[in-house]
């Protein structure tokens, strides 16, 4: 009875044990995976030219639009950059 309950709990401290030895490592960030957009499937490159040959000339591709600029946000200084701004002055 004594050395099965033993056992028992020396195998219980050992699985603890790695658990705890598993966790203590250096862990690295995460990366994110970027993912492609699917390709559109299509009949290939001569379904591709008839289907544009058959369009009408206003359905065919328009130049796009550029987005405007962005609106510029002012970002507060770290307190190293004041302090070498103020060393300076």
């Amino acid at each position: 009875m004594a050395g099965v309950i033993e056992d028992f709990v020396s195998s219980v401290v050992s699985s603890a044990l790695q658990e705890v030895l598993k966790k203590t490592g250096v862990r690295k960030t995460t990366r994110r995976t970027r993912r492609r957009a699917a390709k559109p499937k299509s009949g290939g490159l001569i379904a591709d030219i008839v289907e544009a040959a058959l369009k009408p000339q206003s359905a065919r591709s328009k130049p796009a639009r550029s987005k405007p600029a962005r609106k510029q946000v002012s970002r507060r200084r770290t307190a190293a950059a004041r302090s070498k701004q103020r060393s300076r002055a």
